[in-house]
């Protein structure tokens, strides 16, 4: 067998080739996929089709250029190609000689190249050159009689060959254990006798392989028959860790685990459990399944802390208020209750602990204050999202039956704090979910329960485990989501939307400080926010309860000045209201025009409302058209609300006349009412006053008093009934610019105890018994239906309106 020669032309077009090495003197088919391939292969003519073959550096690549190739490769001859059904082609390359690239000419449509030839080295003398490809020879033989991937035919070709060279290229190209990189180097290496050494070193590596895997083998079989196959698999195992020397250290782990055990302060029950599980992990082998999954348990029952606590025995109470106030501003109800229960705690260490519910809109800072809580009592905190969370076995923990099992997120919370009396932060427990795979807000109840959390049993751990000293904290938006029997285990605490004047002192303690560190700039020095700037911030570019809004326009405006210090402008920048408009473009939040445009005309009245994200206001639209006896009711109303809208209907049909309004409109007229924002779910009687004002409005003709609001159920007899939310709804009205609001006289002790002075400036509120107290405010006094002028109409007496002012 001759080594084929051709002489090499100067440029090639160039097949990269992937994993892949063809040496010369070899056939290979190749299966070519790449459209740049493809063309390179339409694009050979003649008989004598002839190109350069080269390995890429990284196979990931699809596209490669000339820095992703290797410099040497193969002149490659093409004998024969064949089109797949799938557009592929499978083509036989011969390899003729080494090739060496030497310059790209061109990447598309295919890469091409200027190539030379690139010789073999003879740099031994004649007998090492002979002593190293007889030993080369020999070995291949031995290597192909022990290797059941070789074909017995190949001991005959290299047998056969006379040249080193050629016969170092076919053991590279069969020997199936080289890597494509030892592959390469070997078509790098142009010298024949460092190729033949090199073979040699692979090819006795190879054969010691083979005979130590026949030696496993028979040792193995020995012992086994043919049908124990997975037997026979883990003494193959044993056998191959023996000859490579490692140790069974599964005694060792045994031994490490019992003496965690023993030291980790678990109950009698736990140890009971970990001693049985330590004995059936002592009988098994490293490789069995039930090896891993027992160890894993062990390892979670000795990491829990069983018996270590915070270590804080005293609790200063002036040093915990100093650290509330330190952090958060305001919130004085929700202060004295954490300082309550830490005066108790001082007093009675072994008291249980209370499950506190921050209820309130987004941004008050309900997650920031648990950790204030930790921080007060010298805990760790630990804060788990409930939020879309809706299988049972994220609470419980799954049991142990499953592949991949683990405890729930209650005792991994405990396991990360490295306490057993962490602050616990029980993230949106009102947006908890349940499907089939069970009610996660089910299992909250035991852990939420101090008569029952003293022995939580979790599924994985199936023991019971300690919780009284846990100080569970939850959050919440919105009450209506929790379920009542968990709403019956937590002490709600309500933080309302914040004030103008306390957005403005939170943005300067906590907000600009915190974003001019973040942002590289010294407050003060470089920025300072103006109270009118603020200001204009608030009122035209946030609409929220909280602050995270108010905080986002505060740092665009400080990275606008951190960029303008950047670009060398180091003059300091006052925010004023003419710096906001200039910075953050126009004001967003019209909602004061809004509501005199809107209310301009008759049949429109504006609500207040409470959403999860705070009070607001509502517009409520009225309209009639021709025709008799049909009420519409749009905006993707609830039950409640619809009911409502019914009854002011019926309110305002039985007192007609003493509005001016037709008695018979409702047999000539169709009415429609309609809440805008139809995609959002509304619900709830709160706007019962201002849905029949709306309706008066409409059929008197006569518009209502701008920016006046107003809130309260009303009943068939015109009875105003208390409502809740006062505090956020007054809040909301603030925010939109109303002026004056109308609210239950019922409510009037909450407004006084909930709402300071200061939040009541510029804002007049009446207090109501009736609608007719109500419509008076609203539209002032109206003339009634000429037929009930001194007869039946004749209106009655009524209780004073109680103002605010």
């Amino acid at each position: 067998m001759s080594k084929p020669q051709a002489a090499v032309p100067h440029e090639l077009p160039i097949l990269p080739l992937r994993d892949t090495v063809l040496f010369p003197g070899a056939v290979m088919p190749l299966t070519v996929g790449r459209e740049s391939s493809l063309a390179l292969l339409d694009s050979l003519q003649g008989e004598e089709k002839i190109l350069g073959v080269v390995a890429q550096l990284d196979p990931r690549i699809e596209d490669p250029v000339g820095t992703d190739l290797h410099q040497i490769g193969a002149l490659g001859k093409v004998h024969k190609m064949v089109r797949t059904p799938n557009g592929n082609v499978v083509v036989f390359l011969e390899g003729l000689t080494r090739i060496r690239v030497v310059e790209i000419l061109g990447l598309k449509p295919f890469l091409r190249a200027r190539v030379e030839e690139m010789p073999d080295v003879d740099d031994a003398p004649e007998a090492e050159l002979t002593a190293l490809f007889r030993n080369t020879q020999e070995l291949f033989r031995e290597v192909v009689a022990r290797s059941a991937q070789l074909s017995d035919d190949l001991q005959g070709v290299a047998l056969n060959m006379e040249s080193p060279s050629q016969l170092a290229d076919f053991v590279a190209g069969t020997l199936p254990s080289l890597s494509t990189l030892v592959r390469q180097e070997l078509l790098e290496t142009s010298s024949v006798r460092k190729r033949l050494e090199s073979l040699i070193r692979e090819l006795t590596k190879e054969k010691e392989v083979l005979e130590l895997r026949a030696k496993i083998h028979d040792q193995v079989q020995e012992q086994v028959n043919q049908s124990q196959r997975e037997f026979l698999l883990r003494e193959q195992l044993k056998a191959i860790q023996k000859e490579l020397g490692d140790t069974d250290d599964t005694q060792s782990e045994v031994t490490e685990l019992r003496e965690k055990v023993e030291s980790s302060g678990m109950s009698a029950e736990a140890k009971k459990e970990c001693e049985r599980e330590l004995k059936r992990l002592a009988r098994m082998t490293p490789a069995s399944a039930e090896y891993m999954v027992s160890r894993t348990y062990l390892e979670w029952m000795t990491s829990l802390p069983w018996a270590k606590t915070s270590g804080v025995e005293d609790i200063d109470i002036p040093k915990s208020q100093a650290i509330l106030d330190e952090d958060h501003y305001d919130l004085e109800k929700i202060k004295q209750r954490i300082l309550d229960y830490l005066a108790v705690k001082k007093l009675q260490p072994g008291m249980k602990g209370p499950i506190l519910c921050f209820l309130g809109p987004p941004g008050v800072g309900k997650t920031s204050l648990g950790k204030s809580i930790a921080r007060a009592l010298g805990r760790k905190f630990v804060r788990i999202s409930l939020g879309g969370m809706h299988d049972e076995a994220e609470i419980r923990g799954h049991r142990r039956t499953y592949i991949g099992a683990l405890p729930g997120q209650i005792i991994q919370g405990i396991r990360r704090a490295e306490t057993l009396d962490p602050v616990f932060m029980l993230d949106e427990v009102d947006k908890l979910g349940r499907d089939f795979r069970g009610d996660p807000s089910a299992a909250l109840m035991e852990v939420l329960d101090p008569e029952q959390n003293h022995s939580f049993r979790d599924h994985y751990l199936d023991v019971p485990f300690d919780l009284s000293k846990v100080l569970f904290v939850a959050t919440a938006n919105w009450m209506d989501p929790i379920p009542e029997p968990l709403r019956d285990r937590m002490e709600i605490l309500e933080l309302a939307g914040y004030t103008e004047e306390e957005k403005i002192h939170i943005a300067k303690r906590f907000l600009i400080p915190r974003q001019c560190n973040e942002n590289g700039l010294k407050a003060g020095e470089q920025i300072e926010f103006a109270d009118e700037g603020l200001r204009e911030i608030i009122h035209g570019y946030t609409r929220e309860a909280g602050v995270r809004s108010l905080e986002r326009e505060v740092a665009t405006l400080i990275r606008k000045q951190a960029r303008r210090i950047a670009e060398g402008k180091l003059e300091k920048l006052v925010v004023t209201p003419e710096v906001v408009r200039e910075t953050l473009g126009v004001p967003k939040v019209h909602i004061e025009k809004e509501v005199e445009e809107r209310v301009s005309r008759p049949g429109v009245s504006v609500g207040l409302v409470w959403t999860p994200a705070g009070g607001d206001i509502v517009f409520i639209e009225a309209t009639s058209m021709r025709g008799g006896k049909q009420f519409t009711m749009t905006g993707h109303l609830g039950e409640v609300m619809q009911e409502s809208m019914r009854a002011a209907l019926s309110w305002v049909r039985a007192n007609a006349e003493r509005y001016g309004i037709d008695p018979d409109f409702f047999r000539k007229q169709d009415v429609h009412i309609h809440v805008p924002s139809g995609a959002i779910p509304k619900d709830g009687p709160s706007a019962g006053v201002a849905m029949v004002t709306a309706l008066v409005s409409l059929l008197s003709g006569h518009a209502i008093r701008p920016r006046v609001a107003m809130t309260g159920e009303i009943s068939l007899s015109g009875v105003v009934l208390p409502v809740g939310g006062i505090k956020e709804k007054v809040l909301g009205a603030k925010r939109a610019g109303i002026r004056e609001v109308i609210l239950p006289a019922e409510n009037e002790p909450n407004v006084k105890e909930d709402l300071p002075a200061d939040l009541l400036e510029g804002l007049q509120v009446h207090f109501v018994h009736s609608v007719d107290q109500a419509l008076e405010l609203a539209l002032g006094k109206i003339e009634p239906w000429p037929r009930a002028v001194g007869g039946a109409g004749h209106r009655e007496e009524r209780p004073p309106v109680s103002p605010i002012h």
